[in-house]
């Protein structure tokens, strides 16, 4: 029975997904995406393996879903790889993920396709680790087209922390006293110190594995985002779940508090 409906939908998707490409708006695709990539633990243990077997799936499932943004026309992608809380996993589990994350993002590198920009606090990272994310990100300095944010070690409180932590010794290094500061302190000072400074906020952020919450994710940027949740974990994420996103987005009229 399963191989009889596994056959039917390598029959109907193609077709379904064909349609929903042709009915999307050109004029109404998010330029910047956000996604969550949850659950890949959950999806090892409904197949019955390990947790690095998890987060191998899930990275092979990158590569794709960046040819899927790249055919609509999104400009930058933020990829969320590990939170800061994610640090707090055993010692094992987090050594072998954090290998994973190293070699795909390394994959990602070598085809040269895209621009990688870690993003995180990467002095709470194992400094090999660090040391991997900033040389995938000097490797592609230069490959134009489509900006990939690989959030790893990201926590978005401590974002701000950073941001904060920036912005004062940017002014104390200038000789600013607090009392100036504090005149002319704007929203838009801090957001000149996070970590996406210079790249359009979040149009989009979809989470995948059903959960239906930020969790600390890009919680300046997407103050005006829209928001998908995806039951299917990330490993299991389709392309025709992506267009189904991207139908959601293209649906909503954003009024941006008017």
């Amino acid at each position: 029975m399963a191989d009889w409906k596994d056959a039917v939908r390598r029959v109907l998707y193609p077709a379904y997904e064909r349609r929903l490409v042709r009915r999307l708006p050109a004029d109404r695709m998010p330029k910047h995406v956000g996604v969550m990539l949850d659950g890949n633990r959950r999806w090892a243990k409904a197949v019955g393996r390990d947790a690095a077997h998890g987060h191998r799936a899930g990275a092979a499932n990158i590569s794709p879903l960046l040819e899927w943004c790249e055919e609509a026309g999104v400009e930058v992608v933020t990829l969320w790889l590990l939170s800061t809380d994610n640090l707090n996993r055993p010692a094992d589990e987090l050594r072998a993920l954090l290998v994973i994350i190293e070699e795909a993002v390394a994959d990602l590198a070598v085809q040269h396709r895209w621009r990688l920009n870690p993003v995180g606090a990467l002095d709470l990272l194992p400094a090999d680790t660090a040391r991997r994310l900033k040389e995938a990100a000097d490797e592609t300095r230069d490959v134009p087209g489509l900006i990939v944010n690989v959030a790893v070690g990201y926590g978005g409180r401590r974002e701000i922390a950073d941001a904060v932590r920036s912005l004062l010794q940017e002014h104390a290094g200038r000789g600013t006293s607090i009392e100036e500061l504090a005149e002319i302190l704007d929203v838009e000072h801090i957001a000149e110190h996070l970590y996406t400074k210079g790249q359009p906020d979040p149009d989009l952020v979809i989470r995948t594995s059903g959960e239906q919450r930020l969790g600390g994710f890009l919680l300046w940027q997407s103050a005006q985002s829209e928001f998908y949740f995806c039951e299917a974990y990330w490993p299991d994420f389709r392309r025709v779940d992506f267009l189904r996103a991207l139908r959601a987005y293209s649906e909503r009229h954003r009024r941006f508090g008017s």
